[in-house]
C-alpha cells in the first residue's frame, strides 16, 4: 500500500503538466466544490476528479486511500444528523423516537461528505504527481516566500515518512508480544504505545532537519533550480479552459444573487 501524499513517479497525463497548470486546476476544482450547493453537480465533480486520477495513471493509488475517506465521510454523516434536526423527519437512529434522521440533515451530510472527498482526492492526485522541488520552485516564481515553500515542503515529506515509522513502530510491539486486542477496541488502545514513540523521533528528526539546513547555508546565497519548467501548449489550453469554465460558473451562481439583491 503506498503512502499518503507521496509522489510516485510515472508518465502519466497529470505528471506531465506544469505545476502551475496543476496548482490552477485545483483552485478551480476547490471553488466549484465550495460554491456549489447542488449534489448531482458535486458528484459529477467527484467523477471528474476520478477521471484525472484515471488519466494520471494514479487511481489504483487514490483507491487504496478511500477507507479513510469512507470512515471520515460516516462521521461527517452522523455529525450532521444529531446536531442538525432540521426537515422532515425520515427515521431515528435510536428506536424510541431518538436522534430524528431529516432530510435537512442528511442532505447536509451529504454535501459535506462530498465536499470532503471531493477535496482531499483532488489535493492528493496534485500532490502525487508533482514532483516536490519543481512546486517549490513554482511556487517561489509566483511571489510565495521561500519560507512558506519550505515549510510546505517539509510538512509534505513528513508526512509519508511518519506514517511509515508508524507501521514500524507497531510491527516492532507485535514482534515483542503486544496484544492491544482486535476490533474497534483493540485499535484505540493501539494508539497510545505507538504515538509515544512516533512523537520523539519526529522531534529527534526536526531537530536533526534544522541543524542540516543550517550547515548547508539556507538563506546565504541565491538560489538557482536545476530544471526549469515551461508551460507547452497543453497548459495552456487546459488554462483557457478552467478560466472559461471558472467563470461561467460565477456568472451563473453569484451575479443573480447580486441581480436580485439590487432588485
Amino acid at each position: 500500500m503506498s503512502e499518503i501524499l507521496q509522489y510516485i513517479h510515472k508518465d502519466g497525463l497529470f505528471h506531465r503538466m506544469h505545476p502551475g497548470t496543476k496548482i490552477f486546476l485545483i483552485l478551480v476544482i476547490g471553488v466549484l466544490t465550495i460554491l456549489t450547493l447542488d449534489i448531482p453537480l458535486l458528484c459529477l465533480i467527484l467523477l471528474a476528479v476520478l477521471l484525472l486520477a484515471l488519466a494520471g495513471k494514479v487511481l489504483r493509488e487514490v483507491l487504496q486511500q478511500m477507507a479513510l475517506i469512507l470512515a471520515m465521510s460516516v462521521i461527517f454523516i452522523l455529525i450532521t444528523l444529531i446536531t442538525m434536526p432540521e426537515g422532515e423527519v425520515l427515521g431515528y437512529l435510536i428506536p424510541g423516537g431518538f436522534l430524528p434522521v431529516t432530510t435537512g440533515a442528511l442532505y447536509a451530510g451529504v454535501l459535506l461528505t462530498l465536499r470532503f472527498a471531493i477535496l482531499i482526492i483532488s489535493f492528493q492526485v496534485f500532490v502525487i504527481t508533482t514532483q516536490p522541488r519543481d512546486l517549490v520552485n513554482t511556487l517561489e516564481k509566483a511571489g510565495v516566500p521561500i519560507d512558506y515553500n519550505l515549510m510546505f515542503l517539509i510538512a509534505l515529506r513528513f508526512i509519508p515518512t511518519l506514517q511509515i515509522e508508524a507501521k514500524r513502530i507497531h510491527e516492532a510491539q507485535l514482534a515483542r508480544g503486544y496484544a492491544p486486542g482486535t476490533g474497534f477496541v483493540g485499535r484505540i488502545r493501539s494508539v497510545a504505545p505507538v504515538m509515544v514513540p512516533l512523537v520523539s523521533n519526529a522531534l529527534s528528526r526536526a531537530t536533526v532537519l534544522g541543524l542540516t539546513i543550517d550547515m548547508r547555508g539556507y538563506r546565504t546565497r541565491a538560489r538557482t533550480p536545476f530544471r526549469e519548467e515551461r508551460m507547452n501548449l497543453l497548459d495552456r489550453a487546459v488554462i483557457v479552459i478552467l478560466a472559461t469554465v471558472l467563470v461561467a460558473f460565477l456568472a451563473g451562481t453569484i451575479l443573480p444573487h447580486f441581480g436580485y439583491a439590487l432588485g
